[in-house]
């Protein structure tokens, strides 16, 4: 077999093993190891001590010789220093803050408050109580970042609610998956960090131009949310005063003032101080972080036990990050050395494809990663594959990571693999249905089409406001 074709086996071996279900970062470094012994194995390089040895060597000294060279390939090297770079990058420093932002936020006991207040202040609106549902999403996923814990959380608060205001099943349930997977792409996203840190692209300019696609992501669940219940008043039915209660105008004020500003002032903090340049990324999460814990003392949930929870899961989910960026860089620089990647890039050239079609190609391959592998895996692993063929057809980094961040929310929602659907059946009522959170996401799927194509038609959505405030 030549270099390349081995290469592909490599890459053909990790797929297998995936779907086999072993530990993804685990098995990237053992792969990496395995097939760079291959590619760096040099006989006189690694024995050059114990092939120096004379006939006087006892047989102890040549057997600590020839083992020795055993494992005196540049692997191991490669290796060790891989591991030193991913854990000195300066750009995932912000990951393990903004984890424990989102973290120690979730235990502070605002999100109750945050989509009690939405729904009073919005009890006129058709389907009030699915925009106050998804507005508290959006917040909440924003300032966590986490689409496990923001559609738990919702579907134990917000779902029951809706429910008993005689919401559709589906409706109900499609509103709380979808509003779950927004702290993908709307900034403070730890996935636009660690698609910075693997792309090479200015991570301020990633938030500043994931601003307008977010906006435009929720504006279209909102007209969705909004218009279906409009023509189809039974999904969400008006609410009645035992459903939510009219309150004075001075109540509403105070319950807006101890709910909704507290969470819109940290993340309008974080986000501004990173956009106007007045901190870094890692800066503005030390302050997003030290303002969760200000908001938990606040809201007097700040305890020694939610903090140590906090703590070891930001831990555990850090340390999940960090290793899958060791396991993909010693995967990929041996995969790159055997010829791996220039194989994938004669074949792609070959195909001639505009660059229309590539970008078609390149989200469609991401858009079915998306059912077997978690949006990680698919950034660190997988992502660094296309960014060499980017230049070739001349599409910006920056543009394309924002395709793939809107791309990896129909990872989330689309079936059968949804994980928001499983997050939501774990803790919703008996009688609410699989079948029907499935029926429930796929209008807010076809949603997600919609603005990848508005962004692709109207590129200043991204663009625009990183031209604005650093330049071209």
């Amino acid at each position: 077999m030549t270099d390349p074709q081995v290469a592909l086996s490599m890459l053909g071996v990790f797929i297998i093993l995936v779907f086999l279900g072993f530990p993804i970062a685990f098995t990237l470094m053992a792969l990496g190891i395995m097939f760079g012994y291959y590619a760096y194995f040099d006989a006189d390089r690694m024995w050059r001590t114990f092939n120096r040895l004379g006939e006087e060597a006892d047989g102890w000294t040549s057997f600590t010789a020839w083992i020795e060279g055993l494992f005196n390939n540049r692997i191991f090297d490669l290796f060790i220093n891989q591991t030193y770079t991913v854990m000195s990058n300066e750009v995932l420093t912000a990951v393990p803050l903004f984890l424990f932002m989102g973290y120690i936020v979730e235990r502070a006991n605002i999100v109750d408050r945050l989509f009690s207040t939405l729904a009073v202040a919005a009890r006129r609106m058709p389907g009030s109580m699915g925009v106050a549902a998804l507005i508290t999403c959006a917040l909440f996923a924003t300032a966590t970042g986490i689409v496990g814990a923001v559609v738990t959380l919702m579907g134990l608060l917000a779902l029951p609610a809706m429910l008993k205001a005689r919401y559709n099943t589906s409706f109900a349930s499609g509103i709380i998956c979808a509003g779950g997977t927004l702290g993908i792409l709307i900034p403070p996203s730890i996935m636009l960090i660690v698609y910075a840190a693997a792309s090479g692209v200015s991570i301020v300019r990633l938030y500043a131009g994931a601003m307008v696609p977010g906006l435009v992501l929720v504006g279209l669940y909102l007209t969705y949310i909004i218009g279906r219940s409009i023509l189809q008043p039974s999904a969400a039915p008006r609410l009645s005063e035992e459903d939510v209660p009219a309150v004075p105008f001075g109540k509403l004020m105070v319950m807006l003032f101890t709910s909704f500003f507290p969470l819109a002032v940290l993340i309008i903090s974080v986000l501004g101080s990173i956009l106007f340049g007045l901190a870094t990324p890692t800066e503005a999460a030390a302050i997003g972080a030290m303002g969760g814990l200000v908001l938990a003392a606040a809201y007097r949930a700040l305890s020694f036990q939610r903090l140590r929870e906090s703590v070891y899961l930001t831990v555990r989910t850090t340390a999940m990050v960090c290793w899958l960026f060791v396991g993909s860089y010693t995967f990929s620089s041996v995969f790159s050395y055997l010829g791996g990647e220039h194989l994938i890039s004669e074949f792609v050239s070959g195909m001639d494809l505009t660059p229309l079609q590539f970008l078609l190609l390149a989200q469609l391959i991401i858009f079915l990663l998306g059912w077997p592998l978690e949006w990680s895996e698919i950034i660190i692993i997988f992502v660094p594959i296309f960014l060499p063929l980017l230049t070739m057809f001349g599409v910006d980094p920056l543009f394309f990571g924002i395709l793939v961040a809107l791309n990896l929310q129909t990872s989330f929602l689309t079936p059968p693999m949804a994980m928001s659907a499983y997050y939501l059946k774990g803790i919703a009522p008996p009688e609410v249905k699989l079948t029907q959170i499935f029926a429930g996401v796929m209008p807010f799927l076809f949603m997600v089409f919609v603005a990848m194509a508005v962004v692709y038609i109207f590129p200043g959505t991204v663009f625009y406001l990183p031209e604005v405030f650093y330049g071209g």
